[in-house]
């Protein structure tokens, strides 16, 4: 549905369903959300928010007193960083939110905002160790000089800033203007890093 019908009073049960493809259907988590004033409904993957309008129409939509009814979280979000997120979204507009496969999570209620605690504990403990686990990769490639990134300067860039810096400019200003730190144009010009041949 989209945005076009005018805004009632609040206090209202608003339901959001979604699917990750067009192919499939909506019916199973219309008929779990059950009567409500307003739907909003979209098939689209859960990866990102990107894409998804409905959900930015909801949250656009509802105000303090409504109650964002959903199937269940994961029709919402796709990870616990993205999922936490959102229901601050809401909970910030005064909005509850009912998950009807996890009444545990449901904003509004004790049990919901321990749960939801516990959660973002979660979440950010997974996120340090992905953290910790990607910078030990790093350092271990690195030792064995097998870490290189995505060179940020194209050939020509370079061939344009050693013409630059023979002209003159300094390299502060050469970097400035290609958007790059000075290390990373000390590295184009002199072929080391990720520009050695």
């Amino acid at each position: 549905m989209s945005g076009q019908q005018p805004r009632k009073a609040a206090g209202q049960v608003v339901g959001y369903a979604r699917v990750s493809s067009a192919d499939q259907n909506l019916d199973r988590q219309l008929e779990a959300i059950g009567d409500v004033d307003r739907v909003f409904t979209e098939k689209v993957s859960g990866k990102s928010r990107n894409d998804r309008s409905q959900l930015d129409e909801l949250i656009a939509y509802v105000r303090d007193g409504d109650t964002v009814r959903i199937k269940s979280p994961d029709r919402l979000a796709r990870s616990t960083r993205d999922l936490l997120d959102l229901l601050d979204t809401f909970r910030a507009k005064g909005a509850r939110v009912e998950f009807i496969d996890n009444p545990e999570l449901n904003l509004g209620t004790a049990q919901g905002e321990f749960m939801l605690t516990v959660l973002a504990g979660i979440a950010q403990l997974e996120r340090a160790l992905l953290l910790e686990r990607q910078r030990e990769g790093i350092a271990i490639a690195r030792a064995k000089g097998k870490y290189r990134t995505k060179p940020s300067l194209t050939a020509e860039q370079i061939k344009q800033a050693r013409q630059d810096a023979e002209g003159g400019v300094t390299k502060a200003r050469i970097a400035r203007d290609l958007g790059v730190s000075r290390q990373t144009l000390y590295e184009a010009l002199n072929s080391t890093g990720v520009y050695a041949p």
